[in-house]
């Protein structure tokens, strides 16, 4: 995407042209407007001049900034790229638009697209992050910046899971959501069986004493790494229908690891094969 950005200045927190941004601290309202269901309709916010620059060179169509002089300063060499309009505001009407005291500078909006398919959705990668019901925006977008670091290709959403555009996950995940594939299945635990005929052997990563080491994992081959919400873990369902229970043995004392911190160990570990 190439074009010249227009900075149009805002003195109006209630100008209609910033509506993508106002009440960012209600989460209800977000959820009713940005419409997360994975149909393409609706939009999202990111934050920040990090995100907004990925933003930017993603395949995401933009529909709109705002920033103040400082955001504008930092994101001065993107802009160029920018063929959306970026409105210019004081500190004060940004906190105003937004509901909160926000200093990060920069927000954008962009328009959501259509999930797709599963098998489109893992392409030819040969290792895939599964996701059942991580409701922590944080863990999530940390799930995919770990994904993104260590080599998964994609990412496989549960109908449960929290909607990974939201603008902590996005800002969390270092903007690297923008970029990971992902999809969200419908039929759960199907999708499991869907990644097995694809060839995916999936490896359900749970604390359970009787789970295999995870460094005994043979390399080579496609493999998906499921991974379940933090306290419950994962469903019976889904324990029964992956190929193989995983653990990271863990000093005594220590029952089990932050979800994106356990999927990174073991992400770690089969990338490095």
């Amino acid at each position: 995407m190439e074009g010249v950005a227009t900075i149009i200045p805002i003195d109006d927190p209630n100008d209609v042209r910033v509506g993508d941004f106002t009440g960012l601290n209600d989460p209800v309202r977000r959820r009713r407007l940005e419409r997360p269901d994975g149909d393409g309709e609706g939009y999202f916010v990111v934050e920040g001049p990090l995100v907004v620059r990925r933003l930017v060179r993603s395949d995401y169509r933009l529909r709109c900034l705002l920033v103040t002089e400082r955001g504008l300063r930092s994101l001065a060499d993107d802009l160029a790229l920018v063929d959306a309009p970026v409105y210019l505001a004081t500190q004060a009407v940004v906190d105003a638009v937004g509901g909160f005291n926000f200093h990060r500078g920069a927000l954008a909006s962009a328009d959501r697209r259509p999930l797709p398919d599963l098998t489109p959705a893992v392409g030819a990668t040969d290792l895939v992050v599964v996701v059942e019901g991580v409701n922590d925006h944080e863990n999530l977008g940390a799930l995919f910046r770990n994904a993104a670091a260590l080599g998964a290709g994609a990412v496989v959403l549960d109908p449960t899971t929290a909607d990974p555009l939201y603008r902590r996950a996005t800002r969390v995940s270092m903007g690297h959501v923008l970029s990971v594939p992902y999809t969200r299945a419908q039929e759960w635990p199907g999708a499991i069986a869907r990644l097995q005929d694809l060839g995916f052997e999936v490896l359900a990563l749970t604390p359970a004493p009787d789970a295999d080491d995870v460094r005994h994992v043979d390399a080579g081959g496609r493999r998906a790494v499921l991974v379940g919400g933090e306290g419950p873990g994962l469903s019976a369902a889904a324990l029964a229908a992956a190929d193989r229970r995983v653990r990271v043995t863990m000093a005594d004392g220590v029952d089990s690891l932050n979800v994106a911190t356990a999927a990174a160990v073991v992400l770690h570990h089969l990338a490095a094969r």
